[in-house]
Parts: structure tokens; sequence; C-alpha cells
């Protein structure tokens, strides 16, 4: 890493042969890749960051990510750079160009870095051809009619690279930004009025698209049933965005949604519809993905809904570039956890005339609204239980022994950590948009990259080494890929499923938020993914994600079926939905319960009229902590201590 006074030299000295031959930098057969090689590159290397990966990194580690990129007629799919901290946090995303395009008044790249960082949650972003430097709040929405210099904070050229040198090192360099500078910038340059976060905004397209669904599919199917018709909604939505960020992480081949659109030969034979050309494209992900969210065999309404091509082409049309703002291959599952946890407070009504509305669900209304707990207590919480639970059985063992390449339970006998650490069970007994789960997942699958990463490195150093003889080299190799790692040092898709399967576990009242949740953690195994990984995985006759029909599942975690044994009216089962958790999750309490028991539950009151009167006596005859007033919150910490394992976390 260079010193300040280095880098100084170094910027000089490019600045210098820059301005030597800037006539034949500017001509256009001079390109992008150019341009990244002879000074972006060097610009930032001199800034301290590792653009070239010196040090080895597995790709999940590296300081600085160079994204493939995807072009589709004028859009740009990836960030060019992406800036990271040590353990993978993203900072901020460069976007460069070649020095013949104008970055000060072009405002297509303004409006793509913008797109990216805002869609990536991220304060700031920048654009540089070298010739120019621009910094970005991307705290503000984008508009594709912005000018070049909304939400610019900062330009400059390569001409005063050197009097700008102070802000360039004390905002930018590796090792300001390891001392927090950077944070001191954007919390001082950005978050000014006027800013609408991603999470906020998709909010409000899923309502509005959920609305357009919920009057059109009322319209033109007057047989469904308020419960029939929320069903084909949520599962219509998740379905479609589910494919469209598929298709952002290239997993899925750009803009087959958008195909749908295209109209058919003859309407009247059912050929010109939108939505059933879509059904074609969820039957075709039903056979490769198997999440679930395709299963047909359950879902016995969608292959008949009729929907106007008018509806379907509004909702497709909004999901892509330039009229959507979303990049969803930057958009982070938590970011999407947030919004639908506020979309599932709210419920679509049937009119008495078969009129679709939305309202507040009874039991959000009486609470004052749905509150999201902050990304930051989902981590606090995950450290101290599922964090905890590790660094117990960390000091335990010392074997390393790698776990089974399938998935399900472990092999009887398979000990050591990476086997204890598969047996760990954890619950959100509440579980709502899925954000603690997530957050559980996301812990368990960091550990497990920081578990095999100094092997790898070690291995990979070795392969790579021309001074070992052919046969150490060939062993390393062989070794390495016994690891559940991919050549490039990820997690392996068999392992990411397999933590899945065996350590996540949720329940929740409302089938909605179940099945929100099941697309948040599918969500977040495919990450990483790509068309080739997949197709190598049906090759092989393997569908890409594991149903999670026996993890996560809808029910009332605080009554159980003894509440038949007092009720004689079994029309209050739709809504109370009794729910055994030993018949639920067998495996589970055949170890002795859950290992770690994590959440925010829902706070309702017994004096504020929230709870019926059967409930608040079915709970004060099976509850202990029980006195006066109810409240769930503590219903929920005694049931937590009933399903714990002995030693575990609540």
């Amino acid at each position: 890493m260079y010193s300040k006074e280095e880098a100084y030299a170094k910027i000089s000295d490019l600045v210098e042969r820059f301005s030597l031959q800037i006539d034949s930098y500017k001509k256009s057969d001079y390109n992008e890749t150019l341009t990244r090689q002879d000074f972006i590159n060097p610009f930032f290397k001199a800034l301290g960051w590792d653009i070239d990966n010196s040090q080895g990194n597995a790709e999940a580690y590296r300081e600085v990510i160079h994204e493939d990129k995807l072009k589709i007629g004028s859009a740009t799919k990836a960030p060019d750079y992406s800036f990271r901290l040590p353990g993978g946090k993203r900072l901020f995303f460069v976007e460069a160009k070649k020095p013949s395009v104008l970055v000060k008044e072009d405002i297509v790249p303004a409006y793509q870095v913008r797109r990216y960082g805002w869609s990536a949650k991220l304060p700031i972003s920048l654009i540089t051809d070298f010739e120019e430097f621009a910094v970005y709040d991307c705290t503000k929405k984008p508009d594709p009619s912005d000018k070049a210099s909304t939400a610019r904070i900062k330009y400059f050229t390569y001409k005063q690279y050197l009097d700008e040198f102070d802000f360039i090192w004390d905002t930018f360099s590796k090792a300001s930004v390891l001392k927090g500078s950077f944070d001191k910038f954007i919390v001082s340059d950005t978050y000014k009025k006027g800013t609408t976060t991603v999470d906020k905004e998709f909010l409000a397209s899923l309502d509005e698209w959920r609305m357009l669904l919920a009057q059109n599919i009322a319209l033109r199917n007057q047989n469904f049933t308020e419960d029939e018709l929320n069903f084909v909604v949520q599962q219509t939505l998740d379905r479609i965005i589910f494919l469209r960020i598929a298709e952002d992480r290239g997993v899925e081949v750009y803009g087959e949604l958008k195909e749908t659109l295209i109209p058919g030969p003859s309407p009247q034979s059912g050929e010109g519809s939108f939505y059933q050309k879509l059904f074609n494209l969820f039957k075709e992900a039903d056979s490769k993905y198997n999440s679930g969210l395709f299963n047909f065999k359950k879902d016995k309404l969608s292959a008949n809904v009729i929907i106007d091509n008018k509806v379907i082409k509004t909702i497709i049309s909004e999901l892509y570039y330039p009229v959507s703002p979303y990049e969803f291959s930057v958009l982070g599952v938590e970011i999407l956890g947030s919004a639908y946890e506020q979309f599932l407070g709210k419920q679509i009504k049937l009119s008495a005339s078969h009129k679709a509305i939305i309202e507040e669900k009874p039991e959000v209304r009486k609470a004052g609204g749905v509150y999201y707990t902050p990304q930051y207590i989902v981590d606090y919480i995950v450290a101290n239980t599922v964090g905890k639970l590790i660094n117990d059985l960390e000091e335990k063992y010392t074997s390393k022994v790698s776990p089974p390449t399938g998935g399900g339970d472990l092999p009887a006998g398979q000990a050591g950590l990476v086997g204890a650490v598969a047996q760990l069970k954890i619950v959100d007994p509440a579980c709502g948009s899925g954000s603690f789960l997530i957050g559980a997942y996301k812990y368990l699958l960091n550990w497990h990259l920081n578990y095999y990463k100094p092997e790898f490195i070690k291995l990979s150093e070795t392969a790579a080494d021309n001074n070992s003889n052919t046969k150490t080299r060939e062993a390393a190799i062989k070794q390495r890929n016994k690891l559940p790692l991919t050549p490039e040092g990820n997690l392996t898709t068999a392992l990411k499923k397999q933590i899945l399967l065996n350590n996540i576990y949720g329940v929740d009242i409302d089938t909605q938020a179940v099945e929100v949740t099941k697309l948040s953690l599918l969500l977040k195994c495919m990450e990483g993914e790509t068309g080739s990984s997949i197709n190598a995985q049906m090759r092989f006759g393997e569908r890409v994600l594991p149903t999670l029909d026996d993890n996560i599942k809808s029910g009332n975690s605080l009554i159980d079926v003894d509440f038949y044994d007092t009720q004689f009216d079994f029309g209050e089962e739709k809504k109370i939905k009794p729910f055994n958790w030993q018949q639920a999750f067998p495996k589970v309490f055949k170890q002795g319960g859950f290992d770690a028991v994590i959440g925010n539950p829902p706070y309702i009151q017994s004096r504020e009229g929230q709870l019926k009167e059967y409930e608040k006596d079915y709970y004060n005859k099976n509850y202990k902590t029980v006195e006066n007033q109810i409240n769930t919150f503590g219903l929920f910490v005694e049931r937590g201590i009933y399903i714990l394992k002995e030693k575990g976390f609540l």
C-alpha cells in the first residue's frame, strides 16, 4: 500500500501522461477497456486498493470486484467496479467511461450509476473516464429524465486532481476508508431532504401492482373468493419479481419476461394473452427451480386465471430499464424484505359488487402500523445467539470434518465442528417477511466461507506455484476440489442448500408472510449463481433450489391443537390456525428442540381489545406467565423457552 506522498507522485505521473497525449485518448477508437487499464486501474491502485487482486483472494474476498459487463441495447447491466470493505460490505460503485464520453453532460452514465447505487442502498458512487471525475449522491431516486448534474455532489477534471488530492485521498483511499473518513464524508454530504430509499419506493411499486392485479382479477374472475384473490395476486407478483431478479443476476435470459408482451397471432384462441405466455414461463421455472413458488400441483387457480394484457404490460414494463429505477443485480434481499414487511400489512377485500379494495389488516390497524426491525438490530441479535452458539462449538471442537455434499441431516457418526454447526436449529416463531431468518442464514454462509478460506488460499497458492513439482501441484488441486467451494472461492450450491435445509426454520400465522419468507431465503440461496452453474446442476438431474415446505410453515405459534378440546365452533379455525410444534418439526424435537429462537414478535395487548375472548381464555389456561393483562410478547417468550433446547439462546 502506498503512502499519501507516494500516491500523490503516482497520480501526478498519470496526469502528466494523460496531458501529453490527450488528443489520441479523446479519439473514439481509444476504448473503455484501455482507459481502465492505462489510467483508472493505476489511479485506484495508487489509492491503496488491490485492483488486480495481487493478494490472490477468493472472489468472495476481493477488495475490488470487476463486474462482467452485459450490454443490452444501450443499457449496461452491472457497474464496472464495486469497492468493498474486508468481509464483503460494499462501499461505492465506480462506472468507467472512455475519454470521448462527456461525463459532465451525458445523462445516460449518470442515470446508470445512480440507479446502481440507489438500488444497492449505497450513499454515493462515482463516474470517471480519468479526464473527468464525478461523485453522485445515490440516496435520491434516479429518473431517466434527470440532468447529468442532478444529485452530483462533486465534479472536477484531471487538471484538478493534484489540487483536489487531499479530498481524493481522505475520502477514497483504502487507508482513509479503514479509518472511517469515508463514513464522515457520506454523513456530511448525503441524506439531504428529498431522499427516497429504495425499499420505500419498491413498496410503493408493489402496492400499485397489487392494486392493478386485484382490481382486474376480481373483475374478470367473478367466482374468486377473497382468499383465492389474495393468493393469486401474491403468487403472480412473487413469481414475476423472482424471475426478473434472476434475469438481472444473469441466471435467466435478460428480457424473457418482456417477450411475453409481444402480441400473439390470435387473441380469440388465447394465444394473444400475455398472462398465458407468462404462465408458460412459470411452468418452465417449476421444472428448473423446485422452490415451491412455482408448484402447480398445489396451485390449481393460476393456470386458468384471466388477466387483461394491459395490466400485465404495465407491471412488466415498469420492471425494465429505463422506466424502472431498480437494478435487481445489486438490490439486496434485505431491501426486498423491508418493502415486503410493509406490503404484508395490507390485504385485498371484496365489496358486495365483487370489486377489489385494499385495506390494512385488522391486527395492523389496531397495532398502529407495521414495525420493521432495523437491520443493525437483526445483526446484533443473530450475532449474540447464532454467533454465540458457534463460538461455544468452536471451543469444544478442534477437528475439521467437511459436511456431506447432499442436503438433509448429517449421516450418523459424522463428527467435528462443521458437523456440529450443521446440526444447529434456528427458528423465528413470528417470521414475517423473514428478516431474522435471512440474517441467520447470511451469518451461517459467512461462517462457512471463513472456515474454508485459509485452506482454500493455501491450496490455491500451492497449485499456482511453478516452483513446486507437478505432483505437489496436482495434489493441491485435488484437495482444493474436495472443499465445498467453487473455483472462484464461493460456497457451492449444494452447501448453501444444505445449510438452509439443516439450520433455518420459521412459522407465521400469515400465509402470505410465509411465502415471502420462502422467496427471500431462496433468493439469498441463489446469490452468486449463473446461467452456466444452473445448467450444470440441471444436467445432473438436480433442481436449483430446495423446497422449504418442511422448514417454513404457516400456523399460530401460540395456540396448539388442544384449542379444539374446548372449542366446538370450528368456524374460528381459519383465523386461529392452531399449530403443534412437535408434529410440524419432528426431527428438531428428536434432537431436544431448537438451539436458538430469534425474532421480534408482535406486541398485542388484551386491554386494547386486540384479542378475542376465546384467545384470552386459552392463554389464561395454558400459559404460566399470564397475569391480569395479556401481552403476546410475553407469550412468545414463554413459548420460545418451551421449544428451546437446554442451553439454547432466546
